[in-house]
């Protein structure tokens, strides 16, 4: 779907589930990810109807030098999502989400490096006006990868989350 370097985010498969159990389950990634561990059959219900694409959001694997090593998610901001971040109806507004859960991999660059990509695609393949995230305060390393991506913060949000976009 999308290449750069050694860097590949491909659409996520069924095959793929078993790295999200592994990734969803480890205390480093669940930190700063706001999920609870999961198990295999929580995994194929929640990533299963957006691997078929019954869902709105689109489930990538990102890939470093052919390996699996993290998750990065986009969707359209639904209507009603829209007016809570602040926007008009009828903006073309993408949100992200997403994880490096091979974390001997973190402060390589990768994160900075993937995010960047999927924006150029939202930008290009989408005619994303913004694009928009949540991220735990307390992440620092993620939102300094964020603001090299050109996010700026926006607000906060409850439960110490900052929204940031990206024009």
């Amino acid at each position: 779907m999308i290449l750069r370097d050694d860097v590949v985010i491909r659409k996520m498969k069924h095959s793929d589930f078993g790295l999200m159990v592994k990734w969803l389950n480890d205390p480093l990634v669940l930190e700063f990810y706001e999920e609870t561990p999961f198990n295999s059959d929580k995994v194929s219900k929640k990533y299963g109807p957006r691997v078929d694409g019954n869902h709105y959001v689109t489930p990538c694997i990102v890939e470093y030098k052919k390996v699996s090593i993290g998750y990065i998610q986009f969707y359209a901001i639904q209507e009603s999502e829209l007016k809570k971040y602040g926007y008009s109806v009828g903006q073309n507004v993408y949100g992200i989400d997403q994880f490096i859960g091979e974390t001997q991999l973190w402060g390589k660059g990768i994160g900075t490096s993937m995010i960047s990509m999927m924006l150029n695609y939202l930008s290009i393949k989408k005619s994303s006006s913004s694009v928009i995230l949540e991220v735990k305060s307390n992440n620092l390393r993620a939102i300094s990868s964020y603001k090299k991506c050109g996010f700026k913060k926006i607000k906060e949000l409850n439960n110490d989350l900052i929204l940031m976009e990206w024009k």
